[in-house]
C-alpha cells in the first residue's frame, strides 16, 4: 500500500543503522554503523539513503518492492525473511523479528519529537468523538492541542489532513513531530484495532489510554471476537507504561474485563459508568436537544449539561473527561468542560429539518452503533422514526442480517440501500440485510434513498441517514465517487 508523498522534516539527529533499529536485531548481512536516512515502507518515495521495511501482508511479499526502493537510492533492507540471493552485497540486509514493531520504533528514532501529554482511545465506537472531545477540553483548559483518527488531524493551527483511523508508524510518528515541533503539547489519538495488531503505535509515548466498547466488527480481518479484543487489550497491556492511566466504560462484561486487566499491569484505572468508581454517572436524563447529567468524582457531585444527544454521548464524553483526569488536570476543571463540548460531523449530526421532520446524518455502519444511534433519536421522534442504511462491500458479511434486524426492530421505517459496495454485488448486499428486514423498502441508488425518506418525512417524524456519516465518497468497484450523504440531504431540504 503505498504511503502518501511524504513532507520534509527535519529529524532532531542523523542516524547509523544500528541507531535507526535498535540492537534487537541481526546485523551480519550489514554494515551496522553506516548513516542511513529515514525510514521507508513505500518502495516508490524512497530516497537517496533510507532504509526500506520489507513488511509481508496476507497477499504480498515486501520484498518484492525492495528492488524499486533500492533503485531509488535505499541502502539498506530490514526483513523477517533470509536475505534473498539476488541482492547486491552493497546494500545492508537487517534481520529482525517483528518488521512491524521493528519499523515502528525505527519512525520513533527518525522523528524523536513528540507532544508531551499524549492520551489514546480504543473500542469499536466511540474513538473519533471520544478523541475530539478531549482535544476540545485540553483546548477549554488553554492547552494547545490536536486530535488524530478518522477524521483526520485537528490541530491548533486550523489544519485537518489524513484519513486513516491510525496512520501506518512513520506517517504517525513524522506526524507527532511536527505537531511537537508546532507547539502541541496536548494530543489524543484513535488507536485501531488493525492499528494495534499492526503496532502502529509503538513507539508512541502514551500517558493514558481510553476504552469504550466492544461489539462485532472487523471479522473479515481478526479471526474471532476474542482475538478482535485482544488487539484492543494491547493498549493497556504493551503500550501504556506501568503507571499511566486507563480511563475505561465498565457497565459492559468487556469493560470490567479490560479494567481488570489494566490493574494487573499496574495501571491507575479510573472506571467510568454507571458501576464506575472513578467517574460514577449517578442520573441521566434527555433534555431538548441535549441531556442532563449528575455524576460523583472523589466523593465531589457535579450536576452538568450536555449539549449532546444520545446515552452513548455520556459515555463518550466521560471517557473523554477520564482522559484528561488521569493526564494530570484536576476534575473541578475537567467537567465543566463538557457543557461546551460540539459534536463531532456526521455523528448523529442534525443537518436540518423539513415541514417539522428533523434530518440527521451519522457514520453508524456497524451493529451496535446503528442501535445506539436509532435508540438516541427514538425519544426525539413524536411520529415515526426512518432510516436510510447499507452495508459495506467485502467487509464482515455476518453483521448485514444483524443489522437488517436491528433496524426493523427500533425504526417504523427502513429503507435499505447501497454504501461502498466495492467489488460485492451491490444486490446481493442489499438482499442478505432484507432477509431480516421484514417490511422493508430496498432503494439501491443512495441519492434516490434519501430523497425518499426525507420526501415521507411529516411533522414529528425524525429521519436517520447512517453509515457514511463524514465521508465523502461512495466506492463501487475500484473507483471513489463523489458522494456526500450531509450534502445530499442539504440540497434536499434546501428546496
Amino acid at each position: 500500500m503505498p504511503d502518501r508523498m511524504r513532507p520534509t522534516v527535519d529529524c532532531a539527529r542523523r542516524l547509523t543503522l544500528r541507531g535507526l533499529i535498535g540492537e534487537d536485531a541481526d546485523y551480519a548481512g550489514a554494515e551496522p554503523e553506516r548513516a542511513v536516512g529515514e525510514p521507508s515502507l513505500d518502495s516508490r518515495s524512497a530516497r537517496a539513503g533510507d532504509v526500506f521495511f520489507a513488511l509481508s501482508g496476507a497477499k504480498t511479499d515486501g520484498l518484492v518492492h525492495a528492488r524499486d526502493a533500492i533503485g531509488r537510492g535505499a541502502v539498506a533492507v530490514v526483513a523477517e525473511a533470509e536475505r534473498p540471493g539476488w541482492l547486491d552485497p552493497a546494500i545492508s540486509y537487517v534481520r529482525v523479528g517483528n518488521a512491524r514493531r521493528a519499523v515502528a520504533l525505527a519512525a520513533a528514532r527518525a522523528f524523536p519529537h513528540q507532544p508531551g501529554t499524549i492520551a489514546a482511545v480504543t473500542g469499536t465506537s466511540g474513538k473519533t468523538s471520544v478523541a475530539a472531545f478531549t482535544r476540545q477540553i485540553w483546548q477549554g483548559l488553554g492547552f494547545k492541542a490536536a486530535s488524530l483518527g478518522t477524521l483526520g488531524v485537528v490541530a491548533p493551527s486550523g489544519a485537518v489532513y489524513g484519513t486513516l483511523t491510525t496512520p501506518d508508524p512513520i506517517e504517525l510518528h513524522r506526524t507527532l513531530h511536527t505537531l511537537a515541533d508546532e507547539g502541541v503539547t496536548h494530543l489524543c489519538l484513535e488507536a485501531s484495532s488493525h492499528g494495534l495488531d499492526q503496532h502502529r503505535l509503538d513507539g508512541v509515548r502514551l500517558k493514558a489510554g481510553g476504552f469504550t466498547n466492544l461489539s462485532r466488527d472487523h471479522l473479515d480481518y481478526h479471526p474471532s471476537m476474542e482475538a478482535y479484543l485482544d488487539a484492543k487489550m494491547r493498549l493497556f497491556r504493551d503500550l501504556v507504561p506501568r503507571g499511566g492511566g486507563a480511563a475505561v466504560w465498565v457497565d459492559t462484561t468487556e469493560g470490567s474485563h479490560v479494567a481488570q486487566m489494566a490493574a494487573e499491569h499496574e495501571l491507575n484505572v479510573l472506571g467510568i459508568g454507571v458501576a464506575g468508581a472513578g467517574i460514577a454517572l449517578l442520573s441521566r436524563a434527555d433534555e431538548g436537544l441535549g441531556q442532563r447529567l449528575e455524576i460523583e468524582v472523589a466523593r465531589a457531585r457535579y450536576t452538568l449539561k450536555l449539549p449532546l444527544v444520545g446515552a452513548f454521548q455520556a459515555c463518550n464524553a466521560l471517557v473523554a473527561a477520564g482522559l484528561a483526569i488521569l493526564a494530570g488536570a484536576p476534575a473541578r476543571e475537567v467537567l465543566p468542560q463538557l457543557e461546551t463540548l460540539e459534536g463531532v460531523p456526521g455523528r448523529l449530526e442534525l443537518v436540518g429539518t423539513r415541514d417539522g421532520a428533523g434530518v440527521f446524518v451519522d457514520y453508524a455502519h456497524k451493529p451496535d452503533a446503528l442501535a445506539n444511534a436509532l435508540d438516541a433519536l427514538r425519544p426525539y421522534a413524536s411520529g415515526r422514526l426512518i432510516v436510510v442504511f447499507g452495508c459495506g462491500g467485502d467487509r464482515d458479511r455476518g453483521k448485514r442480517p444483524i443489522m437488517g434486524a436491528i433496524a426493523a426492530a427500533k425504526a417504523d421505517v427502513v429503507i435499505v440501500t447501497d454504501d461502498n459496495p466495492r467489488g460485492e454485488d451491490p444486490g446481493s448486499i442489499r438482499a442478505a440485510i432484507l432477509a431480516s428486514a421484514a417490511g422493508a423498502r430496498e432503494i439501491g441508488d443512495r441519492a434516490e434513498a434519501i430523497a425518499a425518506a426525507i420526501g415521507m418525512a411529516e411533522a414529528g417524524d425524525v429521519v436517520l441517514i447512517a453509515g457514511k456519516g463524514h465521508e465523502t465518497g461512495q466506492i463501487i468497484g475500484d473507483r471513489t465517487l463523489p458522494f456526500s450523504d450531509r450534502d445530499v440531504a442539504v440540497g434536499l431540504l434546501g428546496r
